[in-house]
Parts: structure tokens; C-alpha cells; sequence
């Protein structure tokens, strides 16, 4: 009996535990995973609220001011200069040593960071949920430090009830940053921190027409992005991804956040208004917490890409950081099928030339001996067209009355004579995805800002000549004419590679084969269209005005070669034959 007592105990015991070890897996395991993680996404949106609870009233001071406000860290690289603010240990001052302000030769260099409490302040923070300094702890660095490539700087801050925190800034010869957090838990108890970082910008810079510019990132793989403008109409965006990144970006300069790729974090967008000023931010929380038992420490690190959108440099980034969408910080446009390979063939011809100019022409080279079998069979097609323009005439007066019995007779035509009568279309459609895609190129390439060329000072600007002050010969700042200074500084600002351009299209316009029949309101409207064209290219980067001169001079030469070819008349044979004529001696 005894012995039946004791195997029933054991029995007893053994399901017991079983069943306790089942409940624990299947009930209790996944109940505490739902909580922590409930946990966490109730932090993450509490530190999300809280990243910018900033004053309502706020109160500016001088940029130099605000750098005395803390004890600083210097940075100095071959890229890039600045400081960090040890209250906070805050990225917040920081300047792009090879891009200046302006072409001037005196120019400083462009700001990137600007310190929290100046106006039009532009910084980062990075920090923990559960735990963290406050945004105006001191933090201790060694003595004399400078983040250098090569020599990083450890921050230390103790806050005094059994957490100390080290910040290790590490930085490349470029503009990407690394952050290393580590935690080290000193108390009694184990803490659950989740990481955080954000990128803030007081004040939205000057809007520009046709570039993207606002908050960008990548996640799960797909380019997310928000305009300055719906972040202030429609309040921000939210999402959740596991890696990528997500910053602020402007035409040229870019600030982006790299968590670790391997984590899951909740991202947001979004747009608080503080007083007058609004403010715009894009941040990540870590949605997965991180115990920190006590005497043990936990180590968080991130990167920060601050500088200038280079492609190049961006996908070699995105390449050693297994990130995705990175090079798409620049905005290539609905076109970027073509754009990124114009771009490719141009950023390797500067490689060879290392002139922006020269490898402009080597471009357009390059596309018109492309497009030349078009425009060859292009031509062919219209000197059949011309040909059959009797026979065409001839049907339309014998079916005078039935329109029907025209439009079948004459294709009948075209099928005898194997004239297609849609080939002359085609060139006229191509030049046109080339030239947006062309404009985009020399609108957001950054290899293009402030390259001169022949005496051009900025390539990725319009012309800054105009003949209203005879090209700058006459001392006159047309700007400043009253009432038409606007005017005269706008749609009348034509320089001298606009007239050139309008002076090629028109000899182009003249070396064009003409329709038979053409309407005569028609042929002068033909006839002003390089006039309009001259008024609407003088406002676009002065690349791209020089880029359709040399497209347009050798478009003329390959007009000419193929009008010879055909033995079409053409205008330069005529006036060539003109001036021996006049210059021939007269007959006895």
C-alpha cells in the first residue's frame, strides 16, 4: 500500500510540474511577451510625445550664444566641423568644410547642425526609455578631446540612482557617425530600456520648386517619404520596420538615423508647433526592451549619416550598412530609369575629364549618336511623305465629298508605297523624357553645384548674364529697377547661352524638312517657337542650357549630313551658293 502511495505522490508531482511547465510555455510565456511588448509600445509612444515637448513660448538667441549655453566637444575631419553639446551629448553644431554658401571665394562654409535655442536650430538626440538623462544633464568628457576619424570620444554621465551611461562618438572621413550606447545597471533592481534617437529642425527651409524635401527613410524595404508641406497639412506620419533608417532630407544635405539592422522600431514623422515656429522631426523608438539585470550593462549602436548627398559616397553606404533605399535620398524623379543612368554616364566621364563641362558635351555626344538611326529614318520617311503629296492631293480631290473613302484610300497609299507615316513622330517624342530627366540630372546632382565651366560660375543655376544690362558691361543691377525689377530679373533675365540656344533652334527649325500643305497660321506659330523657347530655357540650370546648345549645334551638323545624304536642298548649301554668287566676278 505503502508502495502504491508513494508511486501515486510521484505521479502527482510529475503532471504537476508538467502541467505547470505547460502552463508557463503556452499561457504565462506569451502573456508576459504581450505585456512587454505593450510595455514598450506605450514607452515608445510616451517618448514620441514627450521628444518634443518643448515651451510654448520660445525665446532665441544668437547662434554663437547658444554654443557658450554648454561645454562643448570639438570635431574636426576632413569633411566636416563642429561640436558636441555635453548637455545632452547632443550632434548639434556642424558645418560641411568642402560646400560653401555661395560661388564667392570669401563664402563660409554651409551649416548643417545648429544649436538648440538659436533660431532655425537643427540637431540630434539620442537616448534610452526608462532611465535616460534628461535633455539638460551634463555629461563629462576627457580633457582637450577632438572626434577625429580614428579618435573617438567617450561621454560619461552617472545619474545618481544606480545607472551610469557612456555615449562613444566615432566618425569617418566622411559624414557618417557612429553612436555606441552602453547602460550599466548599478542598482538593486533590472531595468527594461528600449533606444531611442531623433532628428529635430526648428523652422522648414526655403521651399523649392520640383525637389523633394522633408522626411525620408526606408522601411520593410520600401522608400517612405513625407513632404515638409503634408507633414504640416496632414500632422505626420507613423509606421513600424524592422532596419532601415529615417532622417531629414533638403536638396543637397541630408541628416539620417541607422538603427541596427536587426531590430524592430516604431518610426515617426511628425510636426509640432511651438509658438510661431514649427518644428519637424523624424524619429525611431525600439519596440523590443532590453533587460539590464544588476551589475550588468547593455550596449546599443547607431549610426548617423549628416552631410552631403553624394551618390557615389551614399551607395557605398548603403552597400557596407546593408541598407536599403539609401541612394534614393536623392531625389531622382518619376523618371529615375533614366535619370540614374544619365547620371552614372556623366559621374564617369568627370572620372576620366574631371571637368563638369567637358564631360556635358561628351553626354550630349553620346545621345546624338544614339538617336541617329531615328533621326535618319525619321528624314527618309518624311521625303517619301513629300513625294507622295501629289498623289495625295489627287485623292482628296476625287473623293472630295466622302471623307471615309479619303482616309482608306490614302492609307491603301502608304500600304503601296510602304511609307509609314508615324516613323517621322518618334525622334520628336524622344528628346522630350531625355530633357526632364536631363533637368533633374542638373537640378539635384550635387557633383554639378557651384562647377564652372568657360567662365560660368555655377553650373546647376541659370545663367546669371542678362542682355538688358548688355551681359554685365553696363553697371546696372536690373533687380533693383523700380517698379520692373521683378520683371526684368525674371521672365526678361535672358542670357547670353539662352539667345545662343534660341539662335540653334531656329537654324534647326530652318534646316527641318516642311509638310507639304502646312497651315499657314500654323507656320508662323512654328516660326516664334524658338522665340518661346529662348524665354523658357533661360531660367533653367545653365548645364542644361549648355547641354542643348552642343545637342542642338550637333543635331544642325547631323541634319545637314542626312540632308546631303537624301540630296535635300537645305539652307547652308543655299547661302553658301549665295555668298559665291555675290562674291563671284561679274561677267564682261
Amino acid at each position: 500500500m505503502d508502495k502504491d502511495n508513494t508511486r501515486n505522490t510521484v505521479i502527482f508531482f510529475v503532471c504537476a510540474f508538467a502541467l505547470m511547465a505547460l502552463y508557463q510555455v503556452f499561457i504565462m510565456g506569451p502573456m508576459a511577451k504581450r505585456q512587454q511588448a505593450q510595455q514598450a509600445q506605450a514607452k515608445a509612444a510616451a517618448v514620441q510625445q514627450a521628444v518634443l515637448a518643448k515651451p510654448t513660448t520660445p525665446t532665441f538667441v544668437a547662434r554663437t550664444q547658444a554654443l557658450t549655453a554648454s561645454p562643448r566637444v570639438m570635431i574636426d575631419t576632413p569633411a566636416v566641423k563642429g561640436s558636441i553639446s555635453l548637455r545632452g551629448a547632443k550632434l548639434d553644431d556642424l558645418f560641411l568644410k568642402g560646400y560653401r554658401e555661395t560661388v564667392a571665394k570669401d563664402s563660409p562654409p554651409v551649416e548643417l547642425f545648429r544649436p538648440e535655442g538659436a533660431q532655425d536650430a537643427y540637431f540630434t538626440d539620442f537616448g534610452w526609455i526608462g532611465g535616460a538623462p534628461t535633455s539638460n544633464a551634463v555629461w563629462t568628457a576627457p580633457a582637450g578631446a577632438t572626434l577625429s576619424p580614428g579618435h573617438p570620444v567617450t561621454l560619461n554621465y552617472d545619474n545618481g540612482q544606480g545607472l551610469k551611461f557612456d555615449r562613444t562618438f566615432a566618425v569617418d572621413d566622411k559624414f557618417m557617425f557612429t553612436v555606441a550606447d552602453t547602460v550599466t545597471n548599478t542598482g538593486a533592481a533590472t531595468l527594461q530600456l528600449a533606444p531611442y534617437a531623433s532628428v529635430q529642425r526648428w523652422g522648414r527651409p526655403t521651399p523649392m520648386v520640383g525637389i523633394f524635401e522633408g522626411a525620408i527613410g526606408s522601411q520593410k524595404g520600401l522608400l517612405d517619404t513625407i513632404s515638409y508641406k503634408d507633414m504640416k497639412e496632414k500632422g505626420g506620419k507613423f509606421g513600424e520596420t524592422h532596419g532601415g533608417w529615417v532622417g531629414l532630407t533638403d536638396k543637397y544635405w541630408m541628416s539620417a538615423l541607422i538603427p541596427p539592422q536587426g531590430e524592430t522600431f516604431k518610426t515617426a514623422y511628425r510636426i509640432t508647433s511651438v509658438g510661431p515656429v514649427d518644428v519637424y522631426e523624424a524619429n525611431y523608438v525600439g519596440t523590443e526592451l532590453h533587460a539590464v539585470a544588476p551589475g550588468q550593462s547593455v550596449t546599443e549602436t547607431r549610426h548617423l549619416f549628416a552631410g552631403a548627398k553624394r551618390a557615389q559616397l551614399l551607395e557605398t553606404y548603403q552597400k557596407d550598412l546593408g541598407l536599403t533605399h539609401f541612394i534614393d535620398a536623392i531625389d531622382w524623379g518619376v523618371l529615375w530609369f533614366l535619370t540614374r543612368p544619365i547620371f552614372w554616364l556623366l559621374q564617369n566621364f568627370m572620372a576620366v575629364t574631371g571637368s563638369v563641362g567637358i564631360s556635358i558635351m561628351l553626354l550630349t555626344i553620346v545621345r546624338v549618336i544614339l538617336t541617329f538611326p531615328l533621326y535618319n529614318k525619321s528624314f527618309a520617311s518624311a521625303a517619301e511623305m513629300r513625294k507622295l503629296q501629289p498623289e495625295l492631293e489627287a485623292i482628296k480631290k476625287q473623293y472630295k465629298d466622302d471623307p471615309a473613302k479619303v482616309q482608306q484610300a490614302t492609307m491603301e497609299l502608304y500600304k503601296e508605297r510602304k511609307v509609314n507615316f508615324l516613323a517621322g513622330c518618334v525622334p520628336a517624342l524622344v528628346p522630350i523624357p531625355i530633357f526632364f530627366a536631363l533637368s533633374k540630372v542638373f537640378t539635384v546632382s550635387l557633383e554639378l553645384r557651384h562647377a564652372s565651366f568657360l567662365g560660368v560660375p555655377d553650373l546647376s543655376a541659370p545663367d546669371p548674364t542678362t542682355f538688358v544690362n548688355l551681359f554685365g558691361l553696363i553697371p546696372w543691377h536690373v533687380e533693383t529697377t523700380p517698379l520692373i525689377g521683378s520683371i526684368l530679373a525674371g521672365p526678361l533675365h535672358i542670357g547670353m547661352i539662352a539667345i545662343l540656344y534660341g539662335l540653334t533652334q531656329w537654324l534647326l527649325q530652318a534646316m527641318s524638312p516642311q509638310t507639304a500643305g502646312i497651315d499657314p497660321v500654323q507656320k508662323q506659330i512654328f516660326m516664334f517657337m524658338p522665340l518661346v523657347i529662348t524665354f523658357f530655357m533661360a531660367q533653367v540650370a545653365t548645364g542644361l542650357l549648355i547641354y542643348w546648345v552642343w545637342s542642338t549645334l550637333l543635331t544642325l551638323v547631323q541634319q545637314y549630313v542626312i540632308m546631303r545624304r537624301h540630296k535635300t536642298d537645305n539652307p547652308i548649301d543655299t547661302f553658301i551658293a549665295k555668298v559665291r554668287s555675290a562674291s563671284a566676278p561679274a561677267k564682261a
